[in-house]
């Protein structure tokens, strides 16, 4: 897909990975949505992103609710007249052990909260947002790409029961979804960030962190436009569909 004038959403896009790949879309041409619930972050980064010459448009979205999926897609077509791409990139981490115990004591569990919170962010929001987007683009005639953000802990990490769960859960949709809409003119491809440079991380005990990295082939961790390179990647190549890519500087869990 050539990305000149074509209309790009992308969720959770006022900071982190999705404003690196509203940067490194935008520069190739693409009119970008973001989307995010944080309206002063997203103001922000509009305000940004617009003084650099890039075309782009916010809209106020929480990815795990229904009816505001719908209006931010309502939204998008009516400002931007249809829509030939999205990014699932919208998530957020809940750790925790599942049983945390000690001398034969249980301590703690994850609770209840912990995981759906991040099972209604991080799956049902890439269903919800997959979901119309691709409706969209079928009844307007339209090709077009969704690429949505996995990782690597889709293999499983201790902590992360929740995230985990999800972002395996966002593997298998691509690869569902790939076989599907292909028919349409549809691509779904998907990214599997491995550690990468971002508040997320910048959260983590500085002695873990250096365990992470010392763990790392390529002895660092990732930055958000390793990851922007690859999503262009997926949009720009129209044989890609229905596989993962891992950017994880050679690590595996």
């Amino acid at each position: 897909m050539l990305l000149d004038n074509r209309v790009i959403a992308i969720t959770g896009g006022a900071q982190g990975l999705g404003l690196a790949m509203a940067e490194r879309l935008g520069r190739r041409g693409a009119t970008l949505a973001l989307l995010d619930r944080d309206g002063e972050r997203l103001d922000e980064a509009i305000g940004g992103l617009a003084h650099a010459g890039i075309k782009v448009h916010g809209f106020v979205a929480d990815v795990a609710e229904e009816g505001s999926v719908r209006e931010a897609f309502s939204a998008i077509e009516s400002s931007l007249g249809h829509i030939d791409g999205l990014v699932n990139n919208a998530g957020i981490v809940r750790d925790g052990m599942l049983v945390k115990a000690r001398d034969g004591r249980v301590e703690s569990t994850m609770s209840l909260s912990q995981w759906q919170s991040v099972i209604d962010v991080n799956l049902t929001g890439v269903f919800l947002c997959g979901r119309e987007a691709a409706a969209r683009m079928i009844e307007a005639g339209r090709e077009g790409v969704i690429v949505n953000i996995s990782s690597i802990s889709r293999a499983g990490n201790k902590g992360q029961s929740n995230y985990s769960a999800a972002k395996a859960g966002v593997a298998a949709l691509t690869v569902t979804w790939a076989g599907e809409l292909a028919r349409h003119g549809i691509r779904v491809g998907g990214v599997a960030p491995g550690f990468i440079e971002t508040e997320m991380t910048a959260s983590i005990r500085e002695d873990m962190l250096e365990r992470i990295t010392s763990g790392v082939p390529l002895k660092r961790l990732g930055q958000p436009e390793d990851i922007a390179e690859s999503v262009a990647f997926i949009f720009e190549n129209d044989y890609f569909t229905g596989r993962i890519m891992e950017c994880d500087g050679g690590l595996r869990l």
